[in-house]
């Protein structure tokens, strides 16, 4: 059974920091390109950052960029993603995913071979 099971979602004061993980079984971790996205409601879930297979490439949503950092551990099979200067419209579910490159995720959600359930992000101002 493939799982992503995310954790670390809370809340946090903006300007705050918070440190996601994503927890992946049942398949070949490394055959995979990994990424985050996020959702608000009413909304379609929108490509955060993404990282190959050896998390040696990195892509991000360009409002990020400069403040989150995603980084893989193929040991582990786990996927992390550092928020830093975190902003009331960071505020989302996010949810962890697995694809076949990381442009394949960034083209978007119709893209994600799979999916974790999410953890909420909510950021205060």
């Amino acid at each position: 059974q493939v799982q992503l099971v995310e954790s670390g979602g809370g809340l946090v004061q903006a300007g705050g920091s918070l440190r996601l993980s994503c927890a992946a079984s049942g398949f070949t971790f490394t055959d995979y390109a990994v990424g985050w996205f996020r959702q608000v409601p009413g909304k379609e879930r929108d490509f955060v950052a993404g990282a190959t297979w050896s998390g040696a490439n990195t892509d991000y949503k360009w409002s990020v960029k400069g403040r989150f950092t995603i980084a893989r551990d193929n040991a582990k099979n786990a996927v992390y993603l550092q928020m830093n200067s975190l902003k009331p419209e960071d505020t989302a579910i996010y949810f962890c995913a697995a694809g076949q490159t990381v442009a394949a995720l960034k083209r978007g959600q119709n893209e994600v071979d799979y999916w974790g359930q999410g953890t909420q992000v909510t950021v205060s101002s």
